[in-house]
């Protein structure tokens, strides 16, 4: 049962994702794990019409945009995609580089030995042993609940957190609030699920189980995130540990707060986490590159009858790991700028994958009824919203001015 749906939303839980998990429990204890229980619905809600459409069509996203809306919004997308998630895959691999450090391994050796084995897993395999990789790879996220308990939370505090929604008007809380919905719910997430549908020969009549996947694997994945936040908040928050930049920072102060344990466990899963985004991104570029020119494209097919495929995907590899080993790399700064380039995808992909999946004459009786109307609708509102407060804020920092000053705050 458990395949693309697992893996996509488990790659969302990247080294950025982890980043901005542990800066918000840090930041904030609990207060905002409340958003992450509503921002799980709409997550489940956007990967299942993802996958829905893959099955219904057996198309990729991009391809159904240049047939359905034309060359040009797809020309567009594929150099939102390609920068966006190059800007990501190098993200990943800094993170393998910092979990490996932590646990005694010098990046120079892991960052080329990780992309070395994610090039051979997906070329010399097929897809569904691909998948199945993937899938038992996300066992490693286990390792952040077994963090929380070590933390020893106050659970009532952190029920509190979960039911009692918190707001506040300062410009830190505000962007941290953006960015936990930002990276809950990002781009490549949903081209990935649909493309691998596709790519699994996912029938119509056997669309059920992908229909479950997609839901276990989006609260899975928002279990761990809450996890992180549930960790990082009972110690560096209650220490005053307040700002946190990186997933590795975390880790490292959460040694003298927690123990040796807590860390290791914190490294380990990031480790896996950057690992598996690692490979599902370039994938993903690979596939969206493919489907928008219409080249062949596939785990199940060797280099010769898709090079454009492999050549995306093994150059964005090389590109990662060259780049990643760069000293004195603005990795945060670039953060900010790929994080952008998402938010201004994301709507723009939801509004195409709304109109697509209500499109009759593709989808047939697969097509959305009223209640996931009104969530997909109202997902793509609220996502809209907080990527125009993200860039507002970004923009109006440029002039030193606070976005909280102008609401009032």
């Amino acid at each position: 049962m458990l395949g693309p749906g697992l893996v996509a939303a488990m790659a969302g839980d990247d080294a950025a994702g982890i980043a901005t998990y542990s800066s918000v429990g840090a930041a904030y204890g609990y207060d905002l794990i409340w958003v992450l229980l509503l921002i799980t619905v709409s997550l489940a809600v956007v990967q299942e019409m993802s996958a829905r459409l893959g099955a219904a069509t057996g198309r990729g996203m991009l391809d159904l945009v240049r047939e359905r809306f034309g060359i040009t919004w797809a020309l567009v997308m594929v150099v939102v995609v390609l920068v966006a998630n190059a800007g990501v895959i190098l993200a990943e691999f800094v993170g393998i580089g910092a979990a490996t450090e932590l646990l005694g391994v010098d990046k120079r050796v892991s960052i080329p030995l990780s992309a070395a084995v994610i090039w051979y897993l997906v070329t010399a395999g097929s897809y569904s042993r691909v998948e199945k990789i993937f899938v038992l790879m996300t066992l490693v996220f286990f390792a952040y609940p077994a963090t929380a308990f070590i933390a020893g939370p106050d659970w009532g505090a952190v029920g509190h957190g979960a039911f009692i929604p918190t707001l506040r008007k300062d410009a830190d809380f505000i962007l941290l609030f953006v960015a936990l919905v930002g990276t809950t719910i990002t781009p490549y997430m949903q081209l990935f699920q649909q493309s691998s549908i596709v790519e699994k020969g996912v029938a119509r009549r056997h669309y059920g189980p992908e229909r479950l996947d997609a839901y276990v694997g989006s609260v899975f994945s928002n279990f761990v995130a809450v996890m992180i936040i549930v960790a990082t908040g009972a110690t560096l928050h209650a220490t005053g540990h307040t700002s946190i930049e990186t997933a590795a920072e975390a880790a490292e102060v959460l040694r003298p707060v927690a123990g040796d344990a807590a860390q290791m466990l914190f490294a380990v899963g990031l480790l896996g986490a950057s690992f598996i985004a690692a490979a599902v991104l370039p994938l993903t570029t690979a596939y969206t590159m493919s489907e928008a020119f219409g080249f062949t494209k596939g785990v199940n097919l060797d280099f010769r009858r898709a090079r454009v495929f492999y050549s995306v995907f093994t150059g964005l590899l090389v590109f990662g790991v060259v780049v990643s080993l760069i000293p004195g790399l603005p990795v945060m700064d670039l953060l900010v700028a790929v994080s952008a380039l998402n938010g201004i995808l994301l709507p723009v992909l939801l509004y195409f994958l709304l109109r697509l999946i209500n499109d009759h004459r593709l989808v047939g009786d697969l097509r959305n009824g009223t209640v996931y109307n009104v969530l997909g609708w109202g997902t793509l509102v609220f996502v809209s919203v907080a990527v125009f407060a993200l860039l507002a804020s970004q923009a109006l920092g440029l002039f030193g001015i606070e976005l909280a000053d102008l609401l009032g705050g």
